[in-house]
C-alpha cells in the first residue's frame, strides 16, 4: 500500500503561513527529495491556487537557484490531485479534479500501485488525520513566532499519539520533525 505523507511548515507557534517560512536551498532540497519518493500529491483548492500562481512561470523562466527550479519542474510534474467543491476545471498541467468523497477517494489512491502520496493543504491534513490515513507526518518548524494565523491543528476533534521517527536540524534554525500514528486506526 501506498504511503501518505503530510509536509507543512509551520512556526514554533503552530501557524501555516506560506510567507513566513525561511524557503532557502536547503529546505527546498529536502522538499525536492521528498518529491523525488512520490508521485501523486493532493492538493485542497486555495493551495493549488496558490502553487499555481508560482511554479509553472519559474519552469518557464528559471530563477538560477538550483534546488528552487528543480522543485519547480518537479510540482509541475507530478499528477495533482485536486479536493474543490468550487473549481470547475483546472488549467495546470497533471492535474486532476476529484470527483469522489475525500476518504474514499484517498483509500482507492492508497490501495494503488506507485510511489507516496503527498498532501501539503493544511485543511486535507486536518481531514485527513481526523480519519486516520496519514501514514508520516513532516512538519518543518520554522524559528519564527509569528502571533496570528492559521493554526495547523485548531479543528482536531480527538487526541492522536505520534512516534517520533527522526529529527533533522537545518543551518536556518528550522527543525524538520518526523511523525508516524503510535497505532494505526486504519
Amino acid at each position: 500500500m501506498r504511503k501518505l505523507i503530510a509536509s507543512i511548515n509551520m512556526t514554533l507557534d503552530g501557524f501555516c503561513d506560506h510567507t513566513a517560512v525561511i524557503a532557502d536551498e536547503e529546505m527546498h532540497q529536502h522538499v525536492n527529495d521528498l518529491f523525488k519518493t512520490a508521485d501523486t500529491t493532493i492538493f485542497g483548492r486555495v493551495t493549488y491556487q496558490l502553487m499555481e500562481s508560482g511554479w509553472p512561470p519559474i519552469v518557464k523562466e528559471p530563477t538560477g537557484v538550483k534546488a528552487i527550479d528543480e522543485f519547480a519542474i518537479l510540482i509541475d510534474t507530478i499528477h495533482k490531485i485536486v479536493f474543490s467543491h468550487t473549481l470547475k476545471g483546472l488549467t495546470w498541467k497533471n492535474s486532476t479534479l476529484a470527483k469522489g468523497e475525500l476518504k474514499a477517494e484517498i483509500i482507492r489512491l492508497k490501495q494503488q500501485p506507485g510511489k507516496n502520496i503527498l498532501v501539503g493543504s493544511p485543511s486535507l491534513i486536518v481531514a485527513l488525520t481526523q480519519f486516520g490515513l496519514i501514514d508520516e507526518y513532516q512538519l518543518c518548524i520554522q524559528p519564527i513566532i509569528l502571533g496570528k494565523g492559521l493554526i495547523l491543528f485548531k479543528h482536531m476533534q480527538d487526541r492522536i499519539d505520534l512516534k517520533c521517527i527522526r529529527t533533522e536540524t537545518y543551518a536556518s534554525g528550522a527543525i524538520l520533525a518526523r511523525y508516524e500514528p503510535a497505532t494505526k486506526n486504519q
